[in-house]
């Protein structure tokens, strides 16, 4: 078995992770060959829905493989990370937007790339293990894969507060904010995989959900937006460090590990994505802004070194100081023109 397993079984379209040493870590070759399968299985009237699972017990996908991102970038080629969160994108949207029930099985971690492929279909399972998280300010990055879409979407401002701490959520806070369906716990999925297999009947899950264990997103909700619910990010924290409670402190703890450039940019994200107009299309857009930019003008090479390469999580970050001017965020947002993301 290769990184990825690609085939049919009964009425469904599989797809299984198969790095569980990496934590599932998808590289680009995987991203590409599941592109591919999706195209494949769209228009086969032999498929009636596609099931993404993994093997191993830690990790659904802890995100993207990003030691060829440094490796390229810290040589001055940053096309070539273009062009891979373009072609990543482009697959994210297309589960997204997929005619067909898409099933994923997201036990353990899912964050970063592992949230692009593994929610974004319409049958998102978690169980007891389950920790779904948006940590990408913390390697100088901001929330994206088409996550920045649903942290918008998330009650109150739980967007800002999940995209700048990477707080993690288990089973019941992953299905409040938007990022899950649904609750069972995992000695059943080895049965029910194989229902679904045999049926293509997506309703078995619905029949089979339980009711997860209880989260803390929901009673903390009213205190978080109260917190996060400043324009910039400096006004955030001004309000966190003068509100002296455990979630207060917390929150301050996080934030202090990531790329203040990253979370300027996150919260500016929620702000122009928030309301009516919101479409996956214009999440992955403003995201493709940053990224495009992010090895060459961000922090991304910075806190790669810090976080995997010299693992000294020592990261020297521009704008150190927490103070981050409102020039280096339209900078680093403003429309790419001729390159903007073509999906």
């Amino acid at each position: 078995m290769t990184d990825v397993h690609i085939r049919t079984a009964g009425r469904a379209g599989r797809i299984t992770l198969n790095r569980p040493k990496a934590l599932n870590a998808m590289t680009y070759s995987m991203c590409l060959a599941i592109e591919e399968a999706f195209d494949t299985w769209r228009d086969d009237p032999a498929v009636d829905l596609v099931i993404l699972d993994s093997v191993g017990e830690r990790a659904f996908c802890s995100g993207g493989d990003i030691a060829d991102l440094y490796a390229e970038g810290t040589k001055g080629n940053f096309a070539y990370g273009q062009k891979f969160w373009a072609d990543e994108y482009r697959l994210n949207h297309k589960i997204f937007s997929y005619p067909k029930p898409v099933v994923s099985f997201l036990q353990g971690f899912t964050m970063g790339g592992g949230v692009g492929i593994g929610c974004h279909g319409s049958h998102r399972v978690v169980g007891d293990s389950s920790q779904i998280a948006m940590p990408e300010c913390g390697i100088g990055l901001v929330p994206d894969v088409g996550g920045s879409l649903m942290l918008a979407l998330a009650p109150g401002r739980l967007g800002e507060y999940l995209g700048i701490t990477a707080s993690r959520m288990g089973p019941a806070d992953a299905i409040y904010a938007g990022f899950a369906d649904h609750y069972l716990p995992e000695q059943m999925w080895t049965t029910l995989i194989p229902e679904l297999e045999r049926t293509g009947d997506p309703t078995l899950i619905e029949q089979a959900a339980q009711t997860p264990p209880t989260g803390t997103l929901k009673e903390n909700t009213d205190e978080i937006s109260a917190l996060f619910t400043g324009e910039r990010l400096g006004d955030i924290l001004t309000d966190l460090k003068s509100a002296d409670t455990p979630l207060a402190q917390d929150a301050l703890k996080k934030i202090h590990r990531a790329s203040p450039l990253s979370m300027a940019c996150t919260v500016e994200m929620m702000h122009r994505l928030r309301g009516p107009s919101l479409t996956m299309e214009k999440a992955l857009d403003l995201e493709y802004r940053f990224t495009y930019r992010a090895s060459e003008h961000g922090d991304f090479l910075e806190g790669i070194r810090a976080a995997i390469i010299d693992k000294d999580r020592n990261p020297n970050w521009q704008y150190a100081d927490l103070k981050v001017p409102l020039a280096a965020v339209s900078k680093m947002l403003q429309p790419l023109g001729p390159d903007a993301l073509n999906l």
